[in-house]
């Protein structure tokens, strides 16, 4: 039973602590999400390998055509699809494709930065826990807050935080961020197509240069 005034912990940790290559991993991981410390992405894994040992036990199921198995696989899907983590057609083999990054990617603090709402990932974080993100009406100071989809057109700044002036030289920064990405995407140079006319004056283009024997040659 354990001790009623401590709580078991909801993660694994991992089996062998000295693993370069997973220590990279998480490292590389910790990074792109401006994680605190790697007990976050444990608690990740954690909640991946539970859904992934569910999807296991369903698809190892001999009589797969069985009432009580049909409502199971409905519920495991629904229950993740709410989640954000699979689309609404997914099945069984697509909750085995989920890696760790998918989940991370729920979290609220994630969910604010690919919203614009945030410059950048730790900014997101910091944003969150000073209190100036909420999700509908609720402030939520918690960075690893799942999101539901549900969710996810709530998020905005609390209506008492200083980021609602756009005058604010937090918020320009962010916005000036946000647009300078947009203005990459739309900028995005085409190559041009490959027509007769186009190889037509390559080929001028290229008789009309100077060739090295006309410049003098390299000396």
């Amino acid at each position: 039973m354990g001790e009623p005034k401590f709580a078991r912990p909801k993660f694994d940790t991992p089996s062998h602590p000295w693993k370069a290559e997973r220590i990279e991993e998480e490292h590389q991981i910790q990074k792109n999400h401006g994680l605190k410390n790697m007990r976050e992405i444990w608690k990740a894994k954690s909640q991946l390998r539970r859904h992934r040992r569910q999807a296991m036990r369903l698809i190892g199921m001999s009589d797969g055509t069985a009432t009580h198995v049909k409502r199971e696989v409905d519920d495991l899907t629904r229950s993740l699809h709410n989640k954000g983590l699979i689309t609404s057609d997914a099945s069984l083999d697509d909750i085995l494709s989920l890696g760790t990054e998918d989940i991370l990617n729920r979290r609220l603090q994630a969910q604010v930065y690919y919203k614009g709402l945030a410059a950048t990932m730790k900014q997101a974080r910091q944003l969150v826990t000073h209190g100036h993100i909420c999700v509908g009406d609720q402030k939520v100071t918690i960075p690893s807050y799942p999101v539901s989809r549900d969710e996810e057109e709530l998020i905005k700044y609390h209506m008492s935080s200083d980021l609602n002036d756009a005058d604010h030289h937090v918020r320009q920064i962010i916005d000036g961020r946000a647009s300078s990405a947009e203005y990459a995407v739309e900028e995005e140079e085409v190559d041009p197509e490959a027509t007769a006319e186009f190889a037509t004056e390559v080929k001028e283009a290229a008789a009309a240069a100077p060739s090295a024997e006309d410049a003098g040659g390299d000396e």
